[in-house]
């Protein structure tokens, strides 16, 4: 093998090692949502519940529920959609590398229909999103 391939390979590996590394720094620096849900409501910092859908005439109010992980200093947005509107939105500041916010919303019958919640970074980009249907 001549010097110059063993240089190139040398350095391919270098540049391979290199572009790993940065890539986990990356997303060890984002961090995550490692859970996000619908609930009936929130009892010590965790959810009662799971739901992806509610019937109108039982139940008045839902909550939303994320958990982060490596996310310490940095803000996240609960963002509540219905039929493509803005809703309401809730931003919160993350102060540990374990966090777990929530956010509520009451309805009314007639807000039946698809509802998103949106989990958005500081640069609102989508982190999480979760629907539920509410009849």
């Amino acid at each position: 093998m001549s010097r110059s391939t063993k240089f190139s390979i040398k350095h391919l590996i270098q540049t391979v090692v290199f572009g790993a590394a940065l890539c986990a720094f990356a997303n060890a620096a984002a961090g995550e949502v490692s859970r996000a849900l619908f609930t009936t409501g929130i009892d010590n910092r965790e959810p009662v519940s799971t739901i992806d859908s509610a019937d109108s005439s039982a139940l008045r109010s839902i909550s939303f529920f994320t958990e982060l992980q490596d996310m310490a200093g940095q803000t996240v947005t609960h963002q509540w959609t219905y039929q493509d509107n803005v809703m309401f939105e809730k931003t919160f500041e993350i102060k540990a590398d374990r966090w777990r916010v929530w956010t509520s919303k009451t309805l009314i019958p007639a807000w039946s229909g698809t509802w998103t919640v949106n989990v958005l970074d500081n640069d609102r980009t989508l982190l999480a999103s979760k629907s539920f249907e509410f009849q």
